[in-house]
């Protein structure tokens, strides 16, 4: 990035600041502060500073300009020391951390920008979905990481004490790592005897029985031979009894979808382990692990601008994650209505501020807020005007 690019960029990151609604976390003046500045070349990160020393956080980040704004999920009894020991560590917020980067069926290199946003908001839902659901928190924010992804802050009073390796278990767990087939089941006593069922009222047990009523209805809607070749396509179910779980599917639905694991024989245990598989590929959420467990990370401040693409690091409602549009919501009004000019570096087709278009190369007069979009992505630098 050339040096008149940092400068204008640092210039309009700091007008944007002296008016900026920035959400501060709760008890700000017990966590730790830091940023990045706008530097040729520098990725350094200025921290250890308290909201006590900064003052009107508006008004020392207009000073400052940074590219990136950062506060610690950790409470500190003293959160200026530089060690920390000194610190003073007093509990910290669980973080969730989703990256279209980190999704594995994106490649960076030849997904779109937009199509890498729109897989990690379904990722996210995938995420809240074990939060609220599974773990029952309720104490959450939503935000919009300002680039490809989205962070979630768990305030809720259990987690605050959490260690690194219990933090490790949830990340694990949301995971899907080593989730095996005897862990969604369990031992019930029926009639005088006891009988292995499939847990169904909760966690994964309760995932991998949505899977098996979705293959019971699918299967009813398919022909015998469809039916019976659908089942032998699971790994150790052959034709015997793949014609077993037929006859059971078509005579004996309720039973079979209740979960009741004898029902079916040996094939049926087959079936549940294929749809254990099947559910932790498709509902597990690739959160990032450092993140989660770092229990002295320091995350983006909402409201503050990311240098890496110009857009708002932006908060969100439950209800609004659907209709949130990173690349139209998360622009911030500041840099709208005014035009710049700007050299196109790297031209191509480009999705912004609900329009998709082609941008040429060379020397082009554009509306500013997709110019600095342009300019933080690496696409383009500034030229005088």
């Amino acid at each position: 990035m050339q040096a008149r690019t940092i400068r204008y960029l640092g210039g309009r990151f700091a007008d944007y600041y002296g008016q900026a609604d920035l959400s501060m976390p709760p008890n700000p003046e017990r966590r730790e502060w830091g940023h990045i500045p706008w530097k040729q070349g520098s990725t350094r990160m200025i921290r250890h500073h308290s909201l006590l020393e900064m003052g009107d956080i508006n008004r020392y980040l207009h000073e400052q300009a940074p590219q990136h704004v950062y506060f610690s999920a950790a409470y500190y009894e003293n959160p200026a020391m530089s060690s920390m020991e000194e610190k003073g560590w007093e509990g910290a917020d669980l973080i969730f951390d989703l990256d279209a980067d980190h999704l594995p069926a994106i490649n960076p290199e030849k997904t779109s920008y937009s199509d890498m946003l729109a897989a990690c908001k379904q990722e996210l839902t995938n995420l809240l979905s074990f939060i609220e659901r599974d773990f029952n928190f309720s104490d959450i924010e939503i935000v919009f990481s300002g680039s490809r992804g989205y962070h979630v802050h768990v305030r809720d009073m259990d987690v605050q004490h959490l260690d690194s390796s219990a933090r490790r278990e949830l990340v694990d767990y949301i995971r899907g790592i080593n989730l095996k087939t005897e862990s969604v089941i369990y031992t019930q006593s029926s009639g005088g005897t006891n009988r292995r069922a499939l847990r169904q009222h909760g966690g994964w047990g309760r995932r991998v029985h949505q899977k098996l009523v979705e293959f019971g209805q699918k299967l009813q809607s398919l022909s015998e031979r469809e039916a019976i070749d659908r089942l032998q396509a699971i790994d150790k179910i052959g034709d015997k009894r793949a014609r077993k779980l037929y006859t059971q599917f078509t005579t004996n639905f309720d039973q079979m979808t209740s979960g009741n694991i004898e029902v079916g024989g040996q094939g049926m245990r087959y079936l549940i382990t294929h749809l254990t598989n099947e559910a932790t590929k498709a509902q597990t959420a690739p959160i990032d692990e450092p993140v989660t467990t770092d229990t002295r990370r320091l995350i983006r401040l909402p409201g503050s601008l990311h240098g890496g693409s110009g857009l708002v690091v932006r908060r969100l409602s439950r209800d609004a994650i659907n209709s949130f549009d990173p690349l139209s919501d998360a622009i911030a009004d500041r840099f709208r209505s005014e035009s710049i000019q700007v050299n196109i570096t790297e031209p191509g087709d480009i999705e912004f501020d609900g329009d998709m278009f082609t941008i040429d190369a060379g020397i082009q007069s554009v509306d500013e807020s997709l110019g600095i979009f342009l300019m933080t992505r690496g696409r383009a630098e500034k030229v005088s005007e």
